[in-house]
């Protein structure tokens, strides 16, 4: 896992059987999985620990709102994945990332995310110290 100075946070996965389908071809559903790792280890590597997303004894998660993805070409098993990570823009509540997953150089699928921090049930501004790591203006 490593996260560059330009905020890019890349994340390696090797694809197992169990991402395949019944042709040894990852299955669209195991690259949202793959996505969520990344996001949840960008937040990690900006030293975000659990503890720190705690607002008035509620917990703060992050739930996908939206998500606009490309499949460009198949992954398939034991392909050395590297999940790329970009966060683009925060308001309020929300924040925009981008993600890749690459094999080698060769993008294999793009997406745009939009996450939303929730607490209590509701919606919740993303806190002021991971807005600040993640250096993204309102």
């Amino acid at each position: 896992m490593a996260l560059s100075l330009d905020l890019v946070h890349t994340l390696p996965v090797r694809v197992y059987y169990e991402d395949t389908d019944f042709s040894g071809v990852v299955y669209h559903a195991s690259y949202l999985r793959f996505m969520e790792r990344g996001r949840t280890e960008l937040i990690r590597d900006l030293g975000i620990a659990q503890s720190e997303l705690f607002d008035n004894d509620t917990a703060l998660a992050f739930a996908v709102r939206r998500m606009a993805i490309e499949f460009v070409k198949p992954a398939r098993m034991d392909d050395m994945l590297t999940i790329e990570t970009r966060p683009v823009a925060a308001r309020g509540a929300t924040m925009d990332l981008a993600q890749r997953v690459l094999r080698g150089e060769e993008v294999l699928v793009e997406a745009k995310v939009t996450v939303a921090c929730i607490g209590g049930g509701r919606a919740r501004r993303i806190p002021d110290t991971l807005r600040r790591r993640l250096r993204l203006p309102d």
